[in-house]
Parts: structure tokens; sequence; C-alpha cells
């Protein structure tokens, strides 16, 4: 029965996590690139250098020491959010929306003081919320405004696309997002949804929500599914060039959608998950397979997206 399942999937493109290692990560990934997307102020930086629009920087702690000017630096900020530089599946961030006297309010409705804000970024500093809970450093970055698009079908946080690119070639897509479960995170493991995208237009697909396919978001109870993604061509192009920005072959790019600066790079990510698949309602192998047959021949960016569009079109 396992096996039957497992050949059934395998014939429908659908990759796992073996898989994935082993054909498309460790050939096409040299770790020595790894830093520079496991260090989000490695890839912001990596980003400016390629002309690539980021969230605004506004501070880094890097010691102890500095923690306790960084409260009286943020003054000039009503909102901002302070998150580790290495840190994954969004923890240990906070976003804070404004001030009631002297605390800091959190998306969330919660108050910090300015003790519960040093308290947190030492605890990032501590790596509490790293990459194998090794040290780190704690960014203060502008906190993005969603585009009113997503006005509806998004509880508190800011919704994010991902894109799966090989060798330069976005090869699938979805938008993650946020939920009342998941804590205003757009993050599929702590509830988000995640829309699957067609390649060629833009528009939203199926959606999963906790492993079930959905069509509506459950806080909201607005369709999910047809919605048109802004400035679509430019995301797509935003992937087909993160190849030249790391030198990873194969990686995910989240890309969030300001309402006034457009399409700003959020992070890069050298394992992405596999639950794409589900919330496109296809597998991913087929077009991994199609890219490495073709890919001598799409060398160019521009290319490459004219490529995706033309081959990964979503199924009428």
């Amino acid at each position: 029965m396992m096996f039957d399942i497992a050949r059934r999937l395998e014939a429908n493109g659908v990759v796992g996590l073996n898989r994935r290692n082993a054909e498309f990560m460790l050939p096409y990934n040299d770790r020595r690139n790894y830093p520079l997307v496991d260090d989000k102020l490695l890839t912001k930086r990596l980003a400016e250098k390629n002309g690539v629009a980021v969230p605004k920087l506004y501070a880094v702690v890097e010691f102890p020491g500095q923690v306790r000017d960084l409260y009286d630096q943020l003054a000039a900020y009503d909102d901002f959010v302070i998150k580790p530089a290495r840190g994954s599946g969004g923890d240990g961030i906070a976003v804070i929306v404004g001030r009631t006297h002297e605390f800091l309010r959190t998306a969330g409705g919660s108050l910090m003081s300015r003790a519960d804000t040093e308290f947190h970024v030492n605890n990032l500093l501590s790596g509490t919320f790293s990459l194998g809970g090794l040290p780190d450093k704690a960014l203060v970055e502008y906190r993005v405004k969603f585009d009113p698009v997503f006005e509806k079908i998004a509880y508190q946080g800011v919704p994010d696309v991902r894109i799966i690119v090989f060798m330069g070639v976005p090869v699938m897509a979805m938008v993650r997002l946020p939920t009342r479960q998941s804590g205003g995170k757009a993050n599929l493991h702590q509830g988000a949804i995640g829309a699957g995208i067609d390649i060629a237009t833009g528009r939203t697909l199926t959606a999963v929500w906790k492993s079930r396919i959905v069509t509506e978001h459950p806080d909201t109870g607005n369709p999910v599914m047809g919605l048109q993604i802004p400035h679509w061509d430019s995301l797509l192009m935003l992937g087909a060039r993160s190849l030249e920005m790391t030198g990873l072959g194969y990686q995910g790019i989240d890309i969030v959608l300001d309402r006034d600066l457009g399409p700003l790079i959020l992070e890069l990510n050298a394992r992405p998950g596999l639950a794409i698949q589900i919330a496109n309602g296809a597998g991913i192998g087929k077009r991994l397979e199609k890219v490495r047959a073709e890919a001598a021949s799409i060398a160019d960016p521009a290319e490459r997206v004219a490529f995706a569009k033309a081959n990964f079109a979503a199924r009428p």
C-alpha cells in the first residue's frame, strides 16, 4: 500500500525531502554560499549590493553592551520589527505597531516595556530563536505595510510570496496568508494559509490550511482563489535574479508587497519546504527536470522568466 502511494506520487511529479536533498539541493547548492541566506543581515546587504529593495534597516545589535541603548535609539520610530538575524520559522520576531505612553504595542495587542524589550533582544543575542541555537545578532527594520489587495484575506500580519527557483528559473510559487491561529505570521507550520500561484498569470489557485484544501480564509470568510498578485512580472524577475545574487541553484525567495514601496525581498532560503506542492495541487518534480534539461539555453534572467511563464502555466 505504502509503495503504491509512493509510486503514484512520484508519477505525478511530487518531490519528497530525500529526493529534493539528493538531486536538487546538494548538487546545486555550494555550502560555502549558505551563510549568504542563513544570515538575514548578509542577505540584506547582498540584495542592496545588487540593487534589490529590502525593508530598511534601523539598527543592528551584536553585543549585550549595546542592548540598553537600543530603546532610546528607536525613539524616533513608532513602528518597526525586531528579529533574529539567523532565525527560522518566524520565531523570535516582535512586530511593533505603535506606542502607548512608555510602552511598545505589538501586533498581537500586548505591551512591551523597556525591560521587556531588552530581555527579548538579549534572548535573540543568546541564540534562543536561531539556527543551531548559536549566538546571534538582533535586527530592527522597517515594518512592512501590506498591499491593500490582501486586506480581506490576511489576519494582522503581512502576507509574503514564496517562489522556488531552480537554476535561476522560477518553477513554483505560493502566497502565505497569516491567520489567527498562526499569530499573524506567514508560516504554514504555525497555521498560515498557502495559496498556490499560477506562474504564467500571477493569479492564486488552490489553497492549503493545516494539510486540508480550502477556498476561503478561516478568519475573514473571503475567497483566497482567483486573486491577482500585484507586480507579478517584477516578482518573477526577482526570483530569476536570485541565482546571480547567491550562487545557489535551488532556493526559495520570500517577497513582501508593501503598499507604498512595492516588492521587497524579505529573505532567501537554501532549504525551502515542499508544502508548496500541496498549495499548487501539483508536483514540482517534472518542472525541475525540465529546467535541468534546458537550462543551458536560458541563461539570461529575462529568458528564464519567459521560459517559466511558457512552461509552467497552471492547467485549466
